[in-house]
């Protein structure tokens, strides 16, 4: 089982390192600790695609944390490390367990070594009057093998041609041996500096940089170590940048490929979280594909339907698949948290263990089996339609429009249709037709506020206000039309449970008798309050752009 450890770090380019760091606000003493030889081999795809998504994947010797180390970035200056001992995989053998963290990326790709990294590491910690560690500084003196010639780049700027590991400058060796087979050229070395965060905060973080600057170190424009070492591979997305292809900067294309792209990030970087079971992990990848669907669906004039079309349906099986796991976690949370309104006398450990129990069991399959498919080739295949959408979005001329006007159009669709669902609901006679309704009116809902949200920071602070409150408008009915539908489910789930028990006790029925009254009254509630949220949410001016 990997161990997780999330790392703030910046690195920095320059000469020398200031003296007197002792000195910088809030740091009491600076130590030099004991110097470390690192050896570093680094794996990747053929075509580098985890260099990048800025993931780094190695297996380095020396120094104070040898191992297996996989580097997933988790925002500006901070990324998630997971870590699996030395004996987890040899050399050009990938431990199964990091190898999955990174499938959504690789796509079947065999991961294979790619560099060789030698660095001789000194370190200086900085430390509070109480002794305890603020951040550690190091130089790391680093001589880089590419283990395939044909990956040799061109050296940057301000790097040394070439660095043997002996740190004798001028040396190059081509079509040596590289340490894990294959033949490996020497191609470059370089002096870096690093600040990494142990127990200081990002405040001490900006003003060690400021003492930095002044000694004139500067911020590295380098990510990682390898990426330097091999040269930052140009993405597709980086190259449509500047191509008549790309939508021009304020138009509604651009605000919605932006959207599009910033939620297939998140999809990926929530493929690892979810086959490593973390918490909440399958939600939030639904969500994810959720609003990715919307946006293809909401924003369809501005798209070839031929392209967009088979995206959102594939989109939707993929919700479907994580549906399933996140619907056996719902259920079991809301029927626990039910029976605390059991009266005590009667409410039975055993019932509590049972439903506990039961739905546990029922994610653990329903989760083995999103994995599953999340191994197959029909998700691949989604995830290369996604990164290919992004790439070369086949936007229409309309696209052009400007983003201000369109968004208000767009986002006043979307609240007609929402109340037009919901209008529809309230005038159903109770019963399973209104649910099923009010179950189209949620989803109507949920697209509006998707909309609306991903807006927000593609517009101008005033319009964003606005939208902002359309969006909040929404969430809240929602919400409620969640509530109603979970209840709904639950009630249903409650009549089966009921059903397959005939021998339980009469406390047993007696407390599904409980839950299911508790959540027939939770279901009313919920659309007593819907004509107000309608009225609410169904301004007119909330899409009245300014």
């Amino acid at each position: 089982m990997s161990k997780h450890h999330v790392e703030t770090e910046r690195k920095y380019d320059g000469t020398t390192l200031p003296e007197r760091l002792d000195r910088v606000p809030g740091v009491a003493t600076a130590q030099n600790a004991e110097p470390q030889d690192l050896d570093a081999i680094y794996y990747d795809t053929q075509d580098l695609r985890l260099l990048r998504r800025h993931i780094t994947l190695r297996r380095r010797t020396g120094g104070s944390d040898a191992g297996w180390h996989l580097k997933l970035p988790r925002g500006d200056d901070v990324r998630q490390e997971m870590r699996l001992p030395l004996a987890a995989g040899g050399p050009n053998d990938v431990p199964a367990e990091l190898a999955g963290l990174v499938t959504a990326f690789a796509r079947g790709t065999n991961l294979a070594p790619v560099a060789h990294l030698h660095t001789r590491r000194a370190q200086l910690l900085l430390r509070d009057d109480r002794g305890d560690t603020l951040a550690q500084i190091t130089e790391d003196r680093v001589a880089a093998q590419i283990l395939d010639a044909k990956r040799v780049p061109v050296a940057p700027p301000g790097d040394q041609a070439a660095l043997a590991v002996n740190d004798t400058a001028g040396d190059r060796s081509e079509g040596a041996a590289g340490p894990a087979g294959g033949t490996s050229t020497e191609v470059s070395g370089w002096t870096e500096f690093e600040v990494e965060l142990e127990h200081g905060t990002p405040t001490l973080l900006n003003r060690i940089e400021t003492v930095f600057a002044d000694a004139g170190l500067v911020r590295s424009a380098w990510p990682s170590k390898l990426s330097r070492a091999l040269g930052k591979p140009r993405s597709s997305e980086d190259c449509l940048a500047g191509s008549s292809r790309a939508p021009a900067a304020g138009s509604a294309g651009a605000l919605v490929m932006d959207a599009f792209r910033a939620q297939r990030d998140a999809l990926l970087a929530r493929d690892a979280a979810v086959r490593s079971g973390q918490a909440d992990s399958v939600h939030r990848m639904r969500v994810t594909a959720r609003r990715l669907r919307s946006l293809l669906k909401a924003h369809r004039r501005l798209f070839e339907r031929d392209r967009a079309g088979p995206l959102a349906a594939e989109l939707r099986w993929l919700g479907r698949v994580l549906g399933r796991a996140r619907d056996q976690e719902v259920l079991g949370e809301e029927l626990v948290n039910l029976l605390d309104a059991v009266p005590a006398q009667l409410r039975q450990g055993a019932l509590r263990g049972r439903l506990t129990e039961r739905y546990a069991e029922s994610y653990r399959q329903a989760w083995q089996q999103a994995v599953a498919e999340l191994d197959g080739a029909r998700y691949f295949a989604l995830l290369d339609g996604l990164d290919a959408f992004a790439t070369d979005p086949p936007l229409r001329h309309r696209a052009n429009r400007k983003a201000r006007g369109y968004l208000s159009g767009a986002l006043r669709r979307e609240q007609r249709r929402t109340m037009k669902r919901l209008d529809r609901a309230l005038h159903t006679e109770p019963g399973p037709h209104r649910d099923q309704a009010l179950h189209h009116a949620r989803k109507a809902a949920k697209r509006a506020r998707y909309t609306a949200e991903h807006a927000q920071s593609h517009i101008p602070r005033r319009t964003a206000k606005r939208t902002a409150r359309f969006a909040a408008r929404l969430k809240k009915l929602h919400k409620v039309l969640g509530t109603h539908q979970d209840s709904v489910v639950t009630l249903q789930e409650l009549i089966a449970l009921e059903s397959q028990n005939t021998c339980s006790s009469e406390r047993h029925a007696f407390a599904y008798g409980v839950l299911y009254e508790r959540t027939r009254h939770t279901a009313e509630a919920a659309q007593k309050h819907l004509p107000k949220l309608r009225r609410r949410a169904g301004r007119r001016k909330l899409t009245r752009l300014p």
